[in-house]
């Protein structure tokens, strides 16, 4: 007889909580002390000399985080949403201009071209690697469209090949959003460098994580100066560094402190062993729900790639498994197994798109822009029907845990007759 479910009564496969713990260790909490003892938080000034590029410690991460991806430049910022916004600037975007967009993402990535009069267009995503589907990108290109926006979902790197292919075809800008892939491999090369500006975040969920905070990388050295002009008050600056041809640039207070880029170094130290530590779990939960009928896992598709596991995503198939996904997941849910389905909502469906209201009384520039229902029939479909997905493989987690999710999942649908008919093996 099959063991009685949770959400039936019986006991849950997992009766603690989960532990959330921390990858900030006594080295982090060095780097932030030697920041205190040392005096100024922050090293920047809003004009021009030696402030502009911010302090001793935001420079060092700079120079790290180029380094590690081999790019030319790095641009740190106090977020990634402040540096999507810079890198649509330094790209020169402006009023009337069209920028590709998914529409399974965080808002930001989506709403960055409105912050300079732009106009995004959302392209369906690939049903294997919920990142862009260069077909659909393609069919979205118009004589308005100057750039494209990348987002490496879940830690699975988009299919940028063919990606790239299309925008350099219609030669058009490249920005991947890389928040939660640092560490990912699109067939051997590090994800972010391999468009025009790559972004990374450093929010207190991410794989390295400083609380808030981005950092920006590009091999372009003209954008990664407009970045930074963006970034610090660049309206102040072009003249004295004899920038003429910049002088439409202007920026805010988007500057990372020294106590961030302390910590960032650290982390940026211990990466591929947080990422390794996220691909063990999920290679032994891939071999825990091997065979389960109607669960489609998600793996990295492309030869030499690397999925880095930012959440462990599936497609649920409701025929197969014989549960609605609603029940399935509640009934997993009951077994103390955060399973999710929230992520993301079409961000066309959000009232700022579906009213067309951005900016001002008039909603600029979305004014006659339409964004309906069915825009993205996969995006729709996997959000409504399919996609499944748990922070399963993150620090302090261990193989146990993963192995609860497993019986979790075996559970509930060797208990489906009793869940839709009441009746009991």
């Amino acid at each position: 007889m099959a063991e009685r479910l949770a959400l039936l009564g019986g006991a849950p496969v997992c009766p603690r909580p989960w532990p959330e713990g921390s990858t900030i260790g006594e080295e982090e909490k060095s780097a932030v002390l030697e920041v205190l003892d040392s005096g100024p938080l922050s090293g920047f000034h809003a004009g021009p000399g030696p402030g502009f590029e911010g302090g001793s410690r935001v420079r060092k991460l700079e120079r790290e985080w180029a380094d590690s991806l081999g790019t030319r430049e790095a641009v740190a910022f106090n977020s990634l949403t402040s540096g999507l916004f810079a890198a649509i600037g330094a790209l020169g975007i402006g009023p009337g201009d069209e920028v590709i967009v998914p529409p399974l993402t965080m808002s930001a990535t989506a709403v960055c071209p409105l912050v300079y009069g732009a106009v995004p267009v959302f392209a369906d995503i690939d049903p294997e690697t919920f990142c862009l589907d260069p077909g659909s990108v393609e069919q979205n290109v118009t004589a308005r469209t100057r750039a494209v926006v990348v987002v490496h979902l879940f830690g699975h790197p988009a299919r940028m090949e063919p990606l790239l292919e299309v925008t350099r075809r219609h030669h058009l800008a490249v920005i991947e959003d890389c928040a939660q892939a640092p560490g990912a491999r699109y067939r051997g090369t590090p994800v972010g460098t391999l468009g025009d500006i790559g972004g990374f975040s450093l929010n207190v969920h991410k794989t390295i994580q400083t609380g808030e905070g981005g950092v920006m990388v590009t091999n372009d050295q003209n954008l990664a100066l407009r970045m930074r002009l963006i970034r610090n008050h660049g309206e102040t600056s072009v003249e004295s560094l004899n920038l003429s041809r910049l002088e439409n640039t202007f920026g805010g207070n988007t500057r990372m402190t020294e106590i961030e880029a302390a910590i960032a170094s650290v982390q940026l130290g211990r990466l591929e062993g947080l990422t390794g530590h996220r691909i063990k779990l999920a290679e032994a939960l891939d071999m825990r729900l091997a065979g389960l009928p109607g669960l489609r896992l998600q793996r990295a598709l492309e030869p030499g790639s690397r999925y880095v596991y930012y959440f462990y995503a599936m497609r649920y198939d409701e025929g197969r498994c014989g549960l609605p996904r609603s029940l399935f997941v509640r009934a997993v849910q009951a077994e103390g197994i955060d399973l999710r389905t929230d992520y993301a909502r079409p961000i066309y469906w959000e009232p700022l798109f579906q009213k067309g209201i951005a900016i001002g009384k008039g909603g600029f520039p979305l004014q006659g822009r339409r964004y309906p229902r069915g825009l993205c029939p996969v995006a729709e479909r996997l959000f409504q029907q399919e996609l499944i997905f748990g922070r399963f493989c993150r620090w302090p987690l261990t193989e146990e845990h993963v192995g609860q999710v497993a019986a979790a999942f075996r559970k509930v649908l060797e208990n489906q007759a009793v869940l839709l008919y009441g009746v009991t093996a």
